[in-house]
């Protein structure tokens, strides 16, 4: 899925959604009591960066879903569910299972929680991406609260293939391009469904529910709105984008343009507006994000963009190709740095100082330098290796045997 990865506007919108939610957790350190207004209006906009989480879901939506459509419209059977499997476990799961394990010692030696059974099943139930069902396992660790939607985005590869299976039974399966799109807007529904009867059929208690409990009291404020279901809705939007991306002409035309630049205006007005509401962003039927306005201007953008004339090869840059390549390890390893900053350095981020805003600055400037290291090292060193030696087991059942 290389090819599908260098999509036009693709690396420019996964590091767009990179720095958001960097931003965001940079400025949940910030003590706006300290603040005028008119500086803390920028940074309660950059605390709404939790909305690339929603970006994230539907570029990857967008991209695992095209080689299906391609198949789907030419006729070809299905792609190959082994590799897709062996290219998705080869892409998330070494990163995650270091990330989680080094968050879960954490936990213990330096955050001080207690190596009890409940810390243990939080982990075991990360590391085999079954943490996303409950709410005393949602944050399965309490070094790394961020991992919490890596078992949310695995759901969605799962449920991905199953969908698109029945599109490619012989009863659904069109010759038309457009009956797969409608038939796609059904799997959307069901998904919205879903998450409805968990919203309405599976309610959460309310004792010790709420942030000041810490992230199991969290978890139950976020849940169940919070569900895997929701936000395979999402992730299925960025299916659909893909979808219809596929039929549009490959031609460029400056009007490719204008669509896109008026989604992003749209996107960051979403986000003006959402000044005064919960940091959540809930929408419709509760899905967080602002859904579903934000999930589509993500999509209509990355389906226009491939074919802008001008607007992709500039937002495509060296710098987006980078933190794009980046992203994933950056994503994983923020929160443990910025938690061993504050903890190490009760100091940092302007906490006791005269000048709040400065000493946030300059922590937050350090912290995304070493964020940024990690992250590199953790793509150079972990994430690529996997990745080619996956690459290659693909390739090996199709070399020759020598006589």
């Amino acid at each position: 899925m290389e090819k599908e990865a260098r999509l036009g506007g693709a690396d420019f919108m996964r590091a767009v959604a990179c720095l958001m939610v960097l931003a965001h957790h940079l400025v949940l350190r910030m003590d706006f009591s300290y603040l005028p207004d008119a500086l803390a209006l920028p940074l309660i906009l950059a605390r709404f960066g939790n909305y690339g989480v929603s970006v994230f879901f539907v570029l990857s939506g967008f991209l695992l879903s095209r080689p299906f459509w391609l198949a789907l419209d030419r006729g070809l059977p299905p792609p190959s569910l082994t590799i897709y499997t062996m290219r998705r476990a080869a892409r998330i799961l070494p990163g995650f299972w270091v990330a989680l394990t080094v968050g879960f010692i954490l936990s213990f030696t330096v955050y001080d929680f207690p190596l009890d059974g409940e810390l243990a099943g939080r982990y075991v139930a990360g590391f085999f991406l079954m943490s996303q069902w409950h709410w005393r396992t949602l944050f399965p660790v309490q070094g790394d609260g961020p991992l919490w939607s890596i078992p949310f985005e695995t759901t969605c590869y799962v449920l991905l293939p199953i969908a698109f299976l029945l599109l490619f039974t012989p009863a659904l399966r069109s010759r038309a391009a457009l009956p797969a799109r409608i038939l796609w807007l059904g799997v959307i529904s069901l998904a919205l469904l879903g998450h409805w009867l968990i919203v309405t059929h599976i309610p959460i208690d309310t004792v010790e529910r709420g942030w000041q409990y810490g992230f199991q009291g969290g978890a139950k404020e976020w849940m169940p709105r919070y569900n895997p279901v929701g936000f395979f809705a999402v992730f299925a939007i960025g299916a659909l984008a893909a979808g219809i991306q596929t039929m549009i002409p490959r031609k460029r035309s400056p009007v490719y343009d204008v669509v896109a630049i008026l989604a992003m205006i749209v996107g960051v007005a979403e986000i003006w507006m959402s000044v005064g509401d919960s940091w959540e962003g809930y929408g419709w039927l509760g899905i967080p994000y602002r859904f579903p306005v934000i999930p589509l201007t993500v999509a209509v953008a990355l389906c226009v963009l491939p074919q802008s004339a001008v607007l992709a090869r500039v937002l495509d840059n060296r710098l987006s190709h980078y933190i794009a390549t980046v992203s994933f390890g950056v994503y994983i390893w923020q929160d443990i740095v910025l938690m061993l900053m504050k903890k190490l350095f009760p100091w940092s981020f302007g906490t006791g100082s005269d000048d709040v805003l400065g000493g946030w600055f300059t922590s937050s400037l350090v912290a995304t330098l070493i964020i940024f290291a990690i992250g590199t090292l953790s793509y150079i060193l972990l994430e690529r290796p996997v990745m080619r030696w996956a690459r290659a087991r693909e390739k090996a059942p199709h070399q020759a045997v020598p006589a």
